[in-house]
């Protein structure tokens, strides 16, 4: 199973699902990519997962596939 930067199994991915993922069958990595927000960032930060920023859980990070909620609780910083 490939995990992609977000976190997400590229096999449940929708765009991988509707074989629209600009990535093809490698998924999503870190690197500069016009499509995803979170790829460039994790590309910039010089992470293999957005898990592993300092930052996570960021505004970016509302941008993907998992629940920012999720996100947040993950990460230790959830609110309630």
């Amino acid at each position: 199973m490939k995990i992609a930067v977000c976190g997400i199994a590229c096999e449940k991915c929708p765009m991988m699902a509707k074989k629209e993922c600009p990535n093809g069958e490698k998924g999503c990595t870190p690197r500069l990519n016009k499509f995803c927000k979170i790829a460039t960032c994790a590309f910039e930060k010089k992470v293999n997962l957005c898990f592993e920023c300092k930052e996570f859980p960021c505004e970016i990070t509302k941008s993907g596939p998992i629940s920012y909620g999720y996100c947040e609780y993950i990460s230790g910083k959830n609110k309630g």
